[in-house]
């Protein structure tokens, strides 16, 4: 299968086009702080060209589907580039497991595309509306890090603009590649990428699900079997405190082969149909106080309970598996017009102990926090900001308006640096910039190339001026 071929040198701006932009709120996943921007929609590369060169003094950031917690794809007074409409998929290699696409394909897209010829996108986060350039700008991770890494490491090319007008490709094991990968679109803008893909022969997952009694439980369990399965994931309990701190449900799974379909069912018959189902939409007027303590305690405790203590091999959709909250159109509304904070961190193996007194700390803060989750990464990657360390990696949704919520993440940060740990950009929308170099020791490099690469500061946003990269 193919389509169009993709530029392989500078965009002729002759006759350049009128863009397709006005101005309008722009603001993070987790809807905390919203900024004004010029939306602009370039529908070719050459309108995204013309777009860099004219976003003006405020300069200018790429977005995709807005799944960045946090500000990331803001840019307050200056430009945002929405780089949905680019979004071809441009030749698949059947044999060889490879993909070419815009940037602005989604994963959703790629798994409609994909999934019946019998490959599968080699990372995906929990959401599947992202854009392939924003899973590279974030270096985004998902359930199988422990054996696949993170998404940057399938990327086999991408094509890059530059500040300067120049569209470069680049490759793996480049300067320029490991800037881009985790460099939050700070490098330029990705027109497009090609892909290596995971081989499928169905589009079901085979399941085992267990309970672990509390933290030490639950990570012992991580340790003895993750190597086991390809994907791996732990929602813990966060409000829990005592004997049962960090109780968890640990769901593993691996793609299921078509003889573990049953004989004769709809799955067996079109055993590579990819399915998804969605509820109502959440409103956006839910009070602020829906998620309170009472209320995710006793969430926490329904959920606990109804897991199977030890559920061997049941068959579930790709999307219930990896993607349930997708189901639920807007589920961000939940937490009231306040918003939330998603805040992840990792710390490295040998700092267990780090991990217990910061679970214990969110635990006796009594923080309602119902999409809390615990991952094991494996082998770090080589994006200079790629957030996987070999370790322990926790994220949770905390309301906005918890009081005292500042201060007590600042502490919190403070504990991951000293733990040689670090937080995940893609997710941070209040981290203080003296911790970032303690927790990325390569930033210095990273600032050097964006100087280097784009001197009059093309590409910036909210989260770039936040933190000086």
């Amino acid at each position: 299968m193919s389509a169009d071929t993709v530029p392989d040198a500078e965009p002729d701006l002759d006759g350049a086009p009128d863009l397709d932009a006005d101005w309008g709120p722009v603001t993070g996943w987790g809807r905390t702080a919203p900024t004004a921007a010029r939306l602009i929609r370039p529908r070719t590369y050459e309108e995204a060209a013309v777009a860099v060169r004219d976003c003006g003094a405020r300069g200018g950031i790429a977005r995709g589907l807005g799944r960045a917690y946090g500000d990331a794809a803001q840019n307050a007074g200056g430009a945002v580039l929405d780089m949905t409409a680019l979004d071809r998929v441009h030749a698949i290699d059947v044999g060889g497991g490879t993909v070419l696409c815009d940037a602005g394909v989604s994963l959703h897209r790629l798994m409609e595309v994909l999934l019946p010829l019998g490959w599968f996108v080699p990372v995906t986060p929990g959401t599947r509306y992202v854009t392939v350039g924003g899973a590279i700008g974030a270096d985004i991770h998902g359930k199988n890090h422990h054996v696949s890494g993170s998404f940057a490491r399938h990327v086999l090319s991408l094509e890059l603009l530059t500040a300067d007008g120049a569209v470069r490709t680049v490759t793996p094991g480049t300067p320029l590649f490991d800037a881009t990968a985790g460099g939050m679109g700070l490098t330029g803008v990705i027109l497009t990428a090609t892909l290596r893909l995971q081989p499928v022969g169905t589009a079901l997952m085979s399941v085992d699900t267990e309970r672990a009694a509390d933290l030490d439980d639950l990570m012992a369990r991580l340790t003895a079997g993750d190597h086991r399965y390809r994907y791996s994931v732990a929602w813990i309990d966060l409000l829990a405190r005592g004997a049962a701190m960090g109780r968890a449900v640990l769901t593993r799974g691996d793609h299921a082969p078509l003889d573990a379909l049953p004989a004769g069912s709809r799955a067996r018959r079109q055993p590579l149909a990819f399915r998804t189902s969605r509820l109502p939409a959440a409103p956006d007027f839910l009070p602020g106080g829906l998620l309170s303590r009472t209320t995710v305690g006793l969430f926490n405790e329904l959920w606990y309970r109804k897991a199977p203590r030890a559920g061997r091999g049941r068959l579930q959709r790709i999307s219930t598996f990896f993607h349930p909250l997708d189901g639920v159109p807007h589920w961000n509304r939940v937490y009231g017009r306040g918003g939330f904070v998603q805040y992840q961190f990792v710390v490295g193996h040998g700092r267990e102990e780090a991990l217990r007194r910061i679970v214990r700390r969110i635990s006796d803060r009594r923080c309602p926090s119902f999409l809390a989750v615990l991952k094991r990464f494996g082998e770090a990657d080589p994006g200079w900001l790629s957030f996987p360390v070999p370790g322990w990696t926790l994220a949770l949704d905390i309301p906005a308006g918890l009081p005292g919520l500042g201060t007590f993440l600042d502490e919190l940060d403070e504990e991951v640096a000293d733990a040689g740990g670090r937080v995940y950009l893609a997710k941070d929308s209040r981290l203080r910039p003296e911790l970032l170099a303690a927790m990325y020791p390569r930033l210095d490099d990273f600032r050097a190339l964006r100087a280097e690469l784009d001197p009059r500061g093309v590409f910036v946003s909210d989260l770039a001026r936040r933190l000086a990269l």
